[in-house]
């Protein structure tokens, strides 16, 4: 992508209203229109924190990104492309109750209408775009989702440079800073676990985010690579568990137990293998992969898997 493009993230908020699906427009007040949440990445920020961010900043409300539906493209008055990342998020009723909310500058009023009311509301042809990637996931019946990011440590010393034993390598300086950048993209997810390889160098990746979030973080030796090297790894219990009990979650893992992770993650939920199961597990020293699942039923299979690189 264009190195001179403008880069923005949103969310097709949506929520149940006497048992129909209703998404959330915002009618703007400087330009006079209808559109989907959004604004522009700010320095520093991954597109996911924005999205998260500009919510809360356009509609007061607090919401936890689900499934990814889209990415528009389109030419701003100055010719410069602008590139913007949507999500749905369900906002829950706690989150409306909570809402800070008030008309402004920037935003007049904010709509809970039907998808197909939205539709004919928009302003804009590419926000119509994402409403309809949205609709598609609403007659799928798979709105309802949670999250499983599979994360590699971040980077380590290397073993020829460590004297001890492997499970006791601490981080370096970059990967100190990756463990720490982490914090703010995880968060847009809202996982409610974090499950880590008991070896110093994925513990220690995953201490911000659970010092940040107040999640104890559970220390699983069948996630750790010496499990995986002596053939008695317990990937399966492990993955099992949080798919049957639903919850977005962290794991932090080693490269070479990522793929049987991603793997178990495919059969756990009857998705059939292919080389997009794989390739989510080749991730650097701390990126990961977002696998979107069905909260009423898991079952129906992996609905999408996003991939993030590490910022440092």
């Amino acid at each position: 992508m264009p190195a001179t493009a403008v880069y923005a993230a949103g969310a097709v908020c949506w929520r149940l209203i006497d048992g129909r699906i209703h998404v959330l427009v915002v009618h703007r007040t400087v330009y006079g229109d209808v559109t989907i949440p959004k604004g522009k990445v700010d320095p520093g920020e991954t597109l996911p924190q924005t999205a998260v961010r500009e919510i809360a900043e356009e509609t007061g409300l607090a919401v936890a990104l689900g499934v990814p539906v889209g990415v528009s493209r389109y030419q701003l008055p100055s010719g410069r492309e602008k590139i913007v990342h949507y999500w749905a998020a369900h906002v829950t009723d706690k989150a409306v109750l909570a809402s800070t909310f008030r008309p402004n500058a920037e935003i007049a009023a904010l709509e809970w209408v039907t998808p197909k009311r939205a539709r004919s509301y928009l302003t804009y042809e590419p926000d119509r775009d994402i409403l309809d990637h949205f609709i598609a996931l609403v007659d799928q019946g798979v709105t309802e989702t949670f999250a499983l990011i599979v994360l590699r440590h971040a980077k380590a010393r290397s073993r020829s440079a460590w004297e001890g034993e492997d499970a006791t390598r601490p981080l370096v300086e970059r990967g100190v800073q990756q463990a720490a950048e982490l914090v703010g993209t995880l968060s847009a997810w809202r996982p409610r676990r974090i499950v880590s390889s008991p070896a110093v160098r994925c513990a220690t990746t995953v201490t911000p985010f659970g010092a940040a979030t107040g999640i104890a973080i559970k220390r699983d030796d069948g996630i750790s690579q010496d499990a995986w090297d002596a053939g008695r790894d317990e990937v399966r219990r492990v993955i099992g568990k949080r798919v049957r009990v639903g919850r977005s979650a962290v794991v932090c893992s080693h490269r070479p137990v990522l793929p049987e992770i991603m793997r178990e993650i495919a059969l756990a939920t009857g998705t059939p293998l292919g080389s997009y199961v794989s390739d989510a597990a080749d991730l650097d020293f701390g990126g990961f992969s977002v696998v979107h699942l069905s909260r009423s039923n898991p079952s129906s299979g992996i609905i999408a898997i996003e991939t993030h690189a590490p910022t440092a």
